[in-house]
């Protein structure tokens, strides 16, 4: 298999150094300080257990996970529906298909297990020069722990949106990859609608390459425990990628997202921006954004922020914005993080113009989270989400008045 690194630290340095500390051993232990040294492998047994104070854990519920980490899962297709679409073919491959590995390796326990146990890849092949969009919809699934694993390749020049639809019950881990051709243009969105019962780890992995783009969309409405983490590595002169991400996490939800845009090569340009709203006092939502400029990523061009809007007393969210930045020849970098509650002055100019409060509180919340909509591209998915966020809305205004 080919990947995007296959440089490997001591393969058991994590493991090792997770013992030492649950041992109280007094060895000095010097974690990793770039995210492209990560450790990587495909298979879990190379992966100590996932720990409350690792830093890719630490902020996540693991025990609610803990059939994902480390039990056998099931890895046979199941509950998708594939539509037939000039210009894009899927089929299901063998684990020794050459497309596979060809994005990127796991760096934690939850995306090894998956690749452990999958026993069949969804290769996706987008080769249209004319925009063509492709449904992927997958539900039922039961709350079996389960593995999955997915292949998107976008042929040079072509033109694509995939849109990855879950809903129903789950219980997945999954590993998705992505490949971008030199000058291709391909949209990825992915729509996590699960009953409230359902988990789900998803790890994404893209390889963008010369003057290609990738429009990557990650929208999580549903589930009890979602965690959609993308790694995108811009590879190619000239490559780019636009990161978006929606949320709104209720009671008892926890929606995760860590995002990695990795700049390898020069000329290069990314934009990240995530959005979400929190509502109920156990609602929690946390976003990771790790942008790494490398040495030879000159003309670099990179912008990350994450907005969180609260709508009641209680709910956590987590923001963390990082830069690592090897090489001072750049266009710019920066990033921004804010949580809040509603802006008054936006409610009472709102109320001043006769709209009462529970209406003004939904227009401010819908056009929050609008603008990350409006970039999918697919007017009936837009419609749909937008449909699902007034619902959810609608869900928060009646909890309210049953209080």
């Amino acid at each position: 298999m080919s990947a995007v690194t296959t440089a490997k630290t001591d393969a058991s340095q994590e493991a090792s150094a997770a013992t030492e500390i649950a041992e109280g051993s007094s060895t000095r232990y010097t974690p990793i300080q770039s995210r492209s040294e990560r450790f990587t492998s495909a298979d879990v047994t190379d992966f100590g257990p996932a720990l409350s104070y690792d830093l890719e854990w630490k902020l996540t519920p693991i025990a609610r996970i803990a059939d994902l980490l480390d039990a056998a899962l099931t890895g046979a297709p199941a509950g998708v529906t594939l539509p037939t679409q000039d210009g894009v073919s899927a089929v299901w491959v063998d684990r020794d298909d050459a497309r596979i590995g060809s994005a990127g390796l796991p760096e934690e326990r939850a995306s090894a297990n998956a690749w452990s146990h999958f026993e069949k890849a969804l290769a996706i092949d987008v080769s249209s020069e004319i925009a063509t969009e492709f449904v992927v919809t997958r539900t039922g699934l039961g709350l079996t722990p389960r593995a999955a694993h997915t292949v998107i390749t976008a042929k040079p020049f072509s033109r694509g949106l995939v849109i990855l639809e879950n809903s129903g019950d789950a219980n997945l881990s999954e590993n998705v990859e992505i490949v971008v051709g030199d000058q291709a243009h391909l949209t990825v969105v992915t729509v996590q609608e699960w009953s409230p019962e359902s988990n789900h780890l998803a790890s994404h992995f893209a390889r963008v390459g010369r003057d290609a783009t990738l429009r990557h969309i990650v929208v999580s409405l549903g589930g009890g425990v979602v965690r959609v983490n993308p790694s995108i590595h811009l590879v190619e002169t000239g490559a780019a990628t636009e990161a978006y991400g929606l949320y709104f996490a209720n009671s008892g939800q926890h929606l995760e997202q860590r995002v990695y845009i990795d700049h390898v090569a020069a000329q290069t340009r990314s934009r990240v921006k995530y959005k979400g709203a929190l509502e109920g006092a156990s609602a929690r939502s946390v976003w990771v954004g790790d942008v790494r400029i490398g040495p030879d990523a000159v003309g670099t061009d990179s912008y990350e922020e994450n907005r969180n809007l609260v709508l009641s007393e209680g709910p956590r969210a987590d923001s963390i914005p990082n830069l690592e930045i090897e090489t001072g020849d750049i266009m710019g970098a920066g990033h921004a993080s804010s949580t809040g509650r509603f802006d008054d002055e936006q409610l009472f100019y709102l109320q001043s113009r006769g709209i009462s409060e529970a209406e003004a509180r939904r227009l401010v919340v819908r056009g929050f989270l609008t603008e990350i909509v409006h970039q999918i591209g697919s007017d009936g998915t837009e419609a749909r989400l937008q449909a699902a966020i007034e619902a959810e809305l609608t869900d928060s205004a009646t909890n309210k008045q049953e209080k």
